[in-house]
């Protein structure tokens, strides 16, 4: 299984290591942010296809921009994700995910708008996380912004009115029922 690792990574020799291990992927969130130029780095030592950008995205009080937050969503860096995201491809990372801050957990389905504007600012790889509550916000998910990973973990955690926890992933035939049918609207 394809593994990445993230969390305190400040330097291209540390990517350096962690890859030395195994893991496939690097992430970097706070330090992309902090200092950009990293991405650059981390892509010389490792190759840019192992570099992923996470983005921790809220909306703002008034509820229409976007800004990235770190430090566990409590700074806010007064930047726009897609700024962020469009630095971050321009200095070689392969790889973006965008977490909903506002979604997360809800269940609610993911933020279709900034999934929306995120795909058109940027053409790397692109995942999602924040929000799913069934299949069909996955579905809506690839209906807005095609083929992307659309993440989620309440999804497949808790079941029922009572939220029992249940572990259940879709099988083989639903996924791919879910990705032709989203595909084709």
């Amino acid at each position: 299984m394809p593994l990445c690792y993230g969390g305190g990574i400040k330097t291209a020799d540390q990517a350096q290591r962690i890859i030395a291990f195994g893991v496939e992927k690097v992430a970097i969130s706070s330090a992309a942010v902090e200092n950009p130029r990293l991405i650059t780095q981390i892509g010389a030592e490792i190759g840019n296809q192992s570099v992923v950008v996470v983005l921790d995205v809220r909306k703002s009080a008034g509820g229409s921009e976007y800004r990235v937050f770190t430090h566990n969503g409590s700074k806010d860096t007064g930047k726009s994700p897609e700024h962020i995201a469009e630095q971050a491809q321009s200095l070689g990372a392969g790889e973006i995910v965008i977490n909903s801050i506002d979604s997360d957990g809800m269940m609610k389905g993911y933020d279709l708008l900034l999934a929306a504007r995120m795909r058109r600012a940027v053409g790397l790889p692109m995942s999602f996380l924040g929000g799913a509550g069934s299949l069909a916000d996955l579905g809506s998910l690839i209906s807005t912004c095609g083929v992307v990973g659309a993440a989620a973990g309440s999804l497949f955690v808790f079941k029922g009115p009572y939220k029992a926890v249940l572990i259940n992933y879709p099988g083989q035939q639903q996924k791919e029922t879910l990705i032709r049918s989203s595909l084709q609207k």
